[in-house]
């Protein structure tokens, strides 16, 4: 394909179909040629390189979330929706947690989300820098459960791929880190659960839980304020 039958969006939503596939280290310009079917030279026509891409990735999925309605639904529900929501993209898109730490994530889709939660928070009766602080630690609360499902993700790819050694490696750790755990008390009876042998595993229902109880305690804070 030449670079005059390439398009910005063919180019990026092929980028994330890489990425989901391969994760954040699989994405270079080779390997989206590829997919293309076109020179990697011709890519750099419509976008200047992999961080740019990576971007310009980042930026249609954060196009995937719906906003809640403040008219129609309280600012509760509304930040529940947005929180569950935002972690169904990341673990749907295990690589954009790998993003976070690897870049500047900024965009019109993540700014839109951004500015739609500052609303939910001062809506709850947050002000300034309170909403700031609101907003913040229920997203990084989002983005921490959702590590489990990148580790997942990775640890997944190499069992899949080439390296031959990997399985054993997994099972030689996962034997270690068992062993160890077994020592102390409640650690033990835990790892004597079927859930045990799952890698990064959670209790069911573990990521709703634990944003009730963080909206729980905004709630408590908003009313003092």
């Amino acid at each position: 394909m030449s670079r005059d039958t390439l398009t910005p969006d063919r180019i990026v939503r092929t980028a994330v179909e890489l990425l989901d596939a391969e994760g954040l280290e699989g994405l270079n310009m080779r390997a989206l040629g590829k997919q293309l079917d076109s020179a990697a030279t011709a890519v750099y026509w419509h976008v200047k390189n992999k961080d740019n891409l990576v971007l310009l990735a980042t930026d249609r999925v954060w196009g995937e979330l719906s906003l809640p309605d403040l008219d129609a639904v309280d600012w509760r529900t509304a930040a529940t929706d947005m929180a569950t929501g935002l972690y169904g993209m990341f673990t749907r898109h295990p690589w954009l947690v790998q993003a976070f730490a690897a870049h500047v994530v900024y965009g019109e889709g993540k700014a839109r989300h951004d500015d739609h939660s500052l609303a939910v928070y001062e809506a709850a009766g947050f002000t300034g820098p309170q909403a700031d602080r609101a907003a913040a630690a229920v997203f990084t609360y989002v983005l921490g459960n959702a590590a489990g499902a990148a580790a997942t993700a990775s640890l997944t790819r190499r069992l899949n791929g080439d390296d031959a050694g990997a399985e054993q490696q997994f099972q030689d750790a996962m034997a270690r880190a068992r062993e160890i755990g077994m020592r102390y008390p409640h650690l033990r009876t835990r790892l004597e659960t079927p859930a045990a042998t799952d890698y990064a595993a959670s209790p069911d229902s573990a990521f709703e839980f634990g944003l009730q109880a963080l909206l729980d305690g905004l709630e408590q804070s908003a009313r003092r304020a």
